[in-house]
């Protein structure tokens, strides 16, 4: 039952070339960053994402972008990474845009058992081309399917031994929900707890969805966009 590691460049030695993985995270919130890193590391190629977004040029996802190790990327936002956009210009990489609450949505079903699923979001849009739609007293509805992932990267607080995690603030956005749709779930963390020390009612993602736990330090926290403002108010 314990599953804690001690080692990120030994842990991601399991991710093979072509393997399809879901990334917790929001922007730069609450993002796996050292489990990235040891995958830019190993080199690992041709890889699929799962996630709300690609990071940034020097930061996050990013990195894989910059080395030209992912193949495909399912998100819902793209909108602050130079090199991601340049790699779709030309060709380079596969791209399916998918509405937030969908890919939300999708990642828990993936995690829940449920293979599709019926949403007004996209419909009669481009979004719609290729997939089923239904009228449902009315509306338009696509049909969507879940994701399952071979692998989860995900970002926690706190962990105990058994892989009980704990989220803080924005990082609960898409990491519960990619350890849901992970295979393989890994969750770094900035702290590790003694058994009992979680509350259960406190705990974000049970065990059960976790497969491997490790601790990280010197965490960056990096700010996607700094904007700041004079003491008048102006930009």
């Amino acid at each position: 039952m314990d599953k804690v590691k001690q080692s990120f460049e030994e842990i991601v030695k399991q991710i093979p070339d072509g393997a399809s993985i879901a990334v917790g995270g929001f922007g730069l919130s609450g993002i796996p960053e050292k489990l990235i890193l040891a995958l830019v590391k190993q080199g690992t190629k041709d890889l699929t994402i799962y996630s709300n977004n690609c990071g940034v040029d020097d930061w996050g996802l990013g990195l894989l972008l910059k080395e030209k190790q992912i193949k495909k990327i399912v998100a819902s936002y793209v909108g602050e990474n130079k090199t991601f956009e340049q790699q779709f210009l030309n060709g380079e990489i596969e791209v399916e845009l998918t509405p937030q609450g969908t890919l939300a949505e999708r990642l828990r079903a993936g995690g829940s058992g449920i293979p599709a699923f019926y949403t007004a979001a996209g419909a009669g849009t481009p979004i719609a081309e290729g997939k089923e739609v239904r009228n449902f007293d009315g509306t338009d509805y696509l049909l969507e399917q879940g994701i399952i992932a071979d692998f989860a990267f995900v970002k926690g607080y706190q962990a105990d031994r058994y892989g009980n995690i704990v989220y803080r603030h924005t990082a609960q956005n898409f990491n519960p929900l990619c350890a849901m749709a992970g295979k393989v779930t890994i969750a770094e963390v900035e702290e590790i707890v003694e058994l009992g020390t979680l509350a259960p009612d406190a705990i974000h993602t049970p065990a059960v969805f976790v497969q491997h736990v490790l601790k990280g330090t010197d965490y960056e926290k990096r700010i996607e966009k700094r904007t700041v403002r004079s003491k008048g108010g102006e930009a």
